[in-house]
C-alpha cells in the first residue's frame, strides 16, 4: 500500500466516526433488504408466527419508534462514556495513550451499532403504511428490528464492561507493551536490502558515504512527526536511479517544513558524478503526521511507559503501585530489544551501496526507558528496587558483550541516585544488597 494511502487509512482507524458510519450505511443495505424481502415475497410470517408479527402498523410504528429512541439514548450515553474516559485517561495517565482509546475497535463498533440500529428503525418506520387503500407492514424487517434492540442490550453491558476494564492500569500498560513488541518485531530497516558484510567494502562505502560533498538535500514539504517510512520504496528508488539515498532524521523525530529529509548522490557504481532530476513524488515514501505513533517508532512506545511511570510518581498522584507496573513492562520491551540484532547502518541492493539508515541504537533505547524514571524515584526505595530489576531482566537477555557496560552503568547510577535520596539507612541498605547480588550475577 502506497505510504500516503497508508497514512490516510491509519486516521480512518483512530477516528470514533469511520467504523461507525460504515455501520449506519449496513444498516440501510439491510433495511432496504429486508423492506424489499417482505414486499416482493408471498411468505407471510404474520399467519404462520402470529406472536412474533402480528402487531399492525400502529404497533409496529410504536415499537419501531421505542427502540430508535432509545438506541438514540444509548449512543449518546456510549460517546458520553467515551469522552469522559479519555479525559480520565488523559489526566491520570499521559496523554499520548489517548490514541489508543481512539482507535479502540470495541468502542468503534459499539457506539457505531447504536447508531446504525437508530437509522435501522427511522428507514423501516417510514415504510409502513396503515391505510385503508395501501396497508404495508414489513414484518420481517419489524422483527429484526426487535432483534437488534435486544442485542443493543447487550452491547450496552458489554461495553461499560470494557470502558471498566479499560481503564485499569494492567489493561493500558499491557496494550502499550503490546504494540511495542510487534513494532520491535518490525523493527526499521530490518530487512531493508542487504547489509554491507565484506570489511573492504564495507570500509569504501562508509567513507564514501561520509564525504561532505556531492549531497543534494530533499526538503520537506510539511511539518510534523515522522510516522513512517516505506522502506521497500526508497531502496527501489535509489536502485533504480542509481543513487546512495541518506536518510537524515530518526523515525518519530520532528520535521519542520523546508528542513532536510533526505540527501541523494550519485552511486559509487558510477565513473563520475552524474546530475540527476531528483522526482518531487520522493516525499511520497514518507508519511509526516501532527503527531507520533508506535508502528515504525519504537521509542514512541517506550515513552508512553515513560510519561505513565513520571505522572504516578509525581507529587499531585503519588501512585508508586501504577509506577512499578510501567517500569515492568519497560523491562520487558528492554528485554525484547536485547534479544534483537540491530541492522547495519548501511544497506545495499546485493552489489552496490544504496541507502544509509539512521535508526535509535540500543544505548538510547535504555537511556529513553531508565533515566527519567531513575531521575524521579528520587527518594522511592520500592521504585529503586524495581528498577534494578527491570535492569536484571534486560541484561539477562542481552546478546551482544557490548551491551552489557550500558547496564552495567545505568545499574550504577541508580545506586549512587539511591544513596543520595534515600531518607534511611536500612533502605540505602536494601539497595546496596541488591546492587552486589546483580553484580555478581553479571559477573
Amino acid at each position: 500500500m502506497p505510504t500516503r494511502l497508508r497514512q490516510y487509512w491509519q486516521q480512518l482507524q483512530e477516528s470514533l466516526w469511520f467504523v461507525p458510519g460504515l455501520l449506519v450505511l449496513a444498516s440501510f443495505g439491510l433495511a432496504y433488504g429486508l423492506v424489499g424481502f417482505d414486499a416482493h415475497t408471498s411468505w407471510h410470517g404474520e399467519k404462520q408466527f402470529p406472536l412474533l408479527f402480528a402487531s399492525g402498523a400502529d404497533g409496529a410504528r410504536g415499537m419501531l419508534s421505542a427502540i430508535a429512541g432509545s438506541m438514540l439514548t444509548v449512543a449518546a450515553l456510549a460517546f458520553s462514556l467515551t469522552l469522559a474516559t479519555i479525559s480520565q485517561v488523559s489526566s491520570q495517565y499521559s496523554p499520548r495513550v489517548l490514541r489508543n482509546f481512539m482507535r479502540d475497535r470495541v468502542n468503534q463498533v459499539v457506539m457505531g451499532y447504536f447508531v446504525g440500529v437508530f437509522s435501522y428503525c427511522l428507514i423501516v418506520l417510514g415504510t409502513i403504511r396503515g391505510t385503508d387503500e395501501v396497508k404495508f407492514v414489513p414484518s420481517t424487517a419489524v422483527l429484526a428490528g426487535l432483534l437488534l434492540a435486544l442485542g443493543g442490550v447487550a452491547a450496552l453491558i458489554f461495553f461499560i464492561h470494557h470502558i471498566a476494564e479499560s481503564l485499569q492500569t494492567g489493561t493500558i500498560v499491557q496494550h502499550i507493551f503490546h504494540e511495542t513488541n510487534n513494532a520491535i518485531n518490525e523493527l526499521f530497516p530490518d530487512q531493508f536490502g542487504e547489509p554491507i558484510d565484506d570489511p573492504e567494502k564495507a570500509k569504501a562505502a562508509l567513507d564514501y558515504a561520509d564525504e561532505q560533498t556531492g549531497w543534494r538535500p530533499v526538503i520537506a514539504r510539511k511539518t510534523g512527526y515522522l510516522q513512517q517510512i516505506n522502506t521497500d520504496g526508497l531502496l527501489s528508488w535509489a536502485t533504480r536511479h542509481r543513487v546512495v539515498l541518506r536518510i537524515e532524521k530518526e523515525m518519530g523525530a520532528f520535521i519542520g517544513e523546508g528542513s532536510v529529509l533526505f540527501s541523494v548522490r550519485s552511486g559509487m557504481e558510477r565513473s563520475e558524478p552524474e546530475e540527476a532530476d531528483w522526482p518531487d513524488d520522493l516525499m511520497e515514501y514518507v508519511s509526516i503526521g501532527r503527531h507520533r505513533n508506535v508502528e515504525q517508532d519504537v521509542a514512541f512506545g517506550i515513552q508512553q511507559l515513560v510519561d505513565i511511570t513520571l505522572k504516578a510518581l509525581s507529587p499531585g498522584i503519588n501512585d508508586t503501585t501504577t509506577a512499578i507496573m510501567a517500569i515492568d513492562y519497560l523491562g520487558a520491551v528492554g528485554e525484547r530489544l536485547a534479544r534483537r540484532e540491530f541492522p547495519a547502518r548501511l544497506r545495499s541492493d546485493g552489489k552496490h551501496l544504496r541507502v544509509l539508515v539512521r535508526s535509535t541504537d540500543f544505548e538510547d533505547y535504555i537511556r529513553l526507558a531508565f533515566d527519567l524514571p531513575r531521575i524521579n524515584a528520587k527518594g522511592n526505595h520500592a521504585v529503586f528496587r524495581r528498577l534494578l530489576r527491570a535492569l536484571a531482566l534486560v541484561y539477562a537477555a542481552t546478546c551482544s558483550d557490548d551491551r552489557k557496560p550500558i547496564l552495567r552503568q545505568q545499574a550504577e547510577l541508580l545506586k549512587t541516585y539511591a544513596n543520595q535520596t534515600l531518607a534511611t539507612d536500612y533502605e540505602k541498605k536494601n539497595i546496596q544488597i541488591l546492587y552486589r547480588k546483580l553484580v555478581t550475577l553479571w559477573a
